[in-house]
């Protein structure tokens, strides 16, 4: 599918007066964003913060998503170290929630670079 080519100019556009986003932030935004682009981390996700309760017991998640134990343990892993999830031990088995916090920052930016109507898979009015 080709992309809409915009109609050439004979004048360079202004590159506007809001700053750049400072390269900390970047680079904590971007690390989110590495942490959740995967699919089966977004099934996760999903499936985690629609949870009654918010927390759901690692023992369940396998069959739910239809992976292997340790496919779903490195997934889970990623997630904690991106300070997504959080992991409580209970006995024998984690239990894993999602930090709502931890998202904000993808939330904004999202929410401030583009209407609702132009992210792929956004459902329309």
């Amino acid at each position: 599918m080709a992309l809409p080519i915009a109609p050439q100019s004979d004048t360079c556009s202004d590159a506007g007066t809001e700053p750049l986003m400072p390269y900390p932030q970047a680079t904590a935004l971007a690390d989110t964003l590495k942490a959740i682009a995967d699919p089966t981390r977004v099934r996760l996700l999903d499936h985690l913060a629609s949870v009654p309760g918010g927390t759901v017991c690692a023992c369940h998640l396998p069959g739910q998503l239809g992976i292997s134990q340790p496919t779903l343990s490195h997934h889970l892993k990623k997630l904690v170290a991106a300070g997504i999830l959080t992991r409580e031990q209970r006995g024998r088995w984690a239990h894993y929630t999602v930090v709502p916090a931890a998202l904000e920052g993808v939330r904004a930016f999202i929410t401030a670079t583009e209407a609702p109507s132009d992210i792929p898979g956004a459902p329309r009015n």
